[in-house]
């Protein structure tokens, strides 16, 4: 199938770009300022301080969550200042803890790996902070982030159908390619999202950026959900439930110190001594035991999803053929998608239909909780939540 990416903001257009502080939103709102576009500035505020501080001198990684939002804020105002741009902070903190926070937690503990980032973008980034936006009575054309991505729409209609909405595009830059992250964003939404930095190099980004002279340039780029000083620190609103760590047999290796500290395919910190290498194999949040094995153990021929979203709404009426991401850093993999009809007496209460993913190749490490997203000629043709591995 072809697509059409969808056109960019021109001169004289409204546009509010999502900015964080860093190299990408901030050169994106710089781009947009050059190209003649009337830019407004917003940042969401998700920090509401209800962690403990981390210890005075320990240097802490650049986070989405974390103390360092208010000089993140600070730096955003200062640069729409310097550039005659509006300018606007969206208290999103009591959305982010009930939806991402709690959400985080909740999977962890359920012996589960969450996926906190695809689910900020849908509810909070392209969700609360839009909302706040409309609420303040903003008028805009388009809403732009720092994204590697492309906003698509095909010349024919999704799965057979009429319908031809905005999908999502693996940007150029395959490396920084954020597409992944992104699969939950509905269609209507899209209609006025777009992502400047679509065809660009990150190299290209910061050549731009030290260029321009924007500080931004310079600042450690944010790769965490929180920083990893404050994980375990997330979980101690409850104690920790420790419990037996086994082997595949039943033979019992150690004890684990609460399964939430714990996700398929980790091999450090595992705190037992056996004689030959050992992984996450699985985790039984039931019976309260983590499950390791070695490493050719972790393979799955296939898997189950459910809680799909798909573009435009319409769901696919057959089996078709994807190439399939599993975790953010894995190599889309070939793989057959097909309804799945679970078998009499299975009493799992699915979100939505669930689907079967098939792969060419065994994949490694399949967590339940994370997603597994599907790209058709790269571009994503749906998604959903990994329930359990076959």
């Amino acid at each position: 199938m072809n697509y059409e990416m969808q056109k960019m903001p021109e001169a004289g257009d409204t546009v509010v770009v999502g900015m964080s502080g860093g190299v990408d939103s901030t050169l994106t709102a710089l781009m947009l300022l050059q190209r003649g576009c009337k830019v407004i500035g917003a940042t969401m505020s998700l920090w509401d301080g209800s962690l403990p501080e981390i210890p005075a001198g320990k240097k802490m990684r650049e986070s989405c969550f974390g103390p360092g939002e208010e000089e993140n804020i600070e730096e955003c105002r200062k640069f729409c200042k310097e550039h005659g741009m509006e300018y606007y902070v969206i208290d999103v903190k009591e959305t982010y803890k009930k939806e991402i926070l709690e959400y985080f937690k909740s999977e962890y503990r359920s012996g589960r790996t969450p996926n906190p980032c695809i689910r900020c973008n849908m509810l909070i980034k392209f969700g609360a902070l839009l909302a706040g936006i409309e609420k303040l009575n903003i008028k805009y054309d388009y809403f732009c982030t720092g994204h590697y991505a492309k906003v698509v729409r095909p010349e024919q209609g999704v799965f057979g159908s009429d319908v031809k909405p905005c999908m999502i595009s693996t940007a150029m830059d395959v490396s920084k390619d954020q597409t992944y992250f992104l699969y939950r964003v509905s269609s209507s939404t899209l209609e006025k999202v777009r992502f400047p930095l679509a065809t660009m190099k990150k190299s290209d980004v910061i050549a731009l950026a030290k260029e321009a002279g924007l500080e931004a340039a310079n600042r450690e780029e944010s790769q965490d959900f929180i920083g990893e000083e404050y994980f375990d620190l997330i979980f101690s609103d409850k104690p920790s439930v420790p419990g037996d760590i086994i082997d595949l047999d039943g033979h019992v290796l150690g004890q684990h110190r609460g399964i939430e500290h714990y996700t398929v395919g980790q091999r450090r910190g595992l705190g037992v001594a056996v004689n030959y290498p050992v992984y996450v194999h699985s985790i039984d949040a039931k019976n309260n035991v983590v499950v390791l094995a070695p490493n050719e153990a972790l393979n799955s021929n296939g898997l189950i999803a459910d809680d799909f979203v798909w573009p435009g709404n319409v769901e696919p009426k057959d089996g078709f053929d994807a190439m399939v991401k599993i975790r953010l850093a894995s190599k889309p993999a070939a793989a057959y998608i097909e309804r799945y009809i679970p078998e009499e007496g299975d009493k799992t209460e699915y979100r939505g239909q669930p689907w079967k993913i098939t792969f060419a190749e065994p994949q490694r490490a399949v967590a339940p909780g994370q997603s597994a997203v599907l790209y058709v000629d790269g571009v994503i043709a749906g998604g959903g939540v990994i329930f359990k591995t076959v």
